[in-house]
């Protein structure tokens, strides 16, 4: 027992005394700052990113109480809207039923933006249809969990 005790003693000390092998990184340690060239700045997509099956993506925040959903390219840079518009359905924490909203083309084109304002709590489930108006093509169906 005695042995034990005086290994982990031993053990303790040598490691406070900086007497071990392992080094540990300092906050606030010197050292070379990676430079603009080396640091890759991802574009980022405001709100919540939703993937999309042809490799855009969509950012789904809050504007003024209403839904927006902007589109972004493969790069994750703003594009132009490439639906008609969307229909987004969530429950209604304050009654029975549930809520619903259309998103219309608005701003410079790149985002749709809700008619509805939304009540809080802004914790929830929202449905979303992306309408395209082709035949062909039909609609996108997503469903996420909303924490605005």
């Amino acid at each position: 027992m005695r042995k034990h005790f005086l290994l982990l003693l031993l053990g303790l000390l040598a490691t406070s005394f900086g007497l071990s092998e392992a080094q540990t990184v300092r906050p606030g340690a010197k050292g070379k700052a990676p430079t603009k060239s080396q640091q890759k700045e991802e574009p980022k997509i405001e709100g919540l990113e939703i993937a999309r099956p042809d490799g855009t993506f969509l950012g789904l925040t809050m504007e003024a109480g209403r839904f927006k959903l902007a589109f972004y390219d493969q790069d994750k840079k703003p594009m132009a809207v490439n639906v008609q518009r969307a229909v987004g359905r969530w429950p209604n924490v304050h009654g029975p039923g549930q809520n619903r909203t259309i998103l219309n083309v608005a701003g410079d084109g790149t985002y749709l933006l809700g008619a509805q304002f939304v009540r809080p709590p802004l914790s929830f489930r929202l449905f979303l249809i992306l309408v395209t108006g082709d035949s062909e093509e039909g609609t996108e169906n997503y469903n996420v969990d909303f924490h605005g």
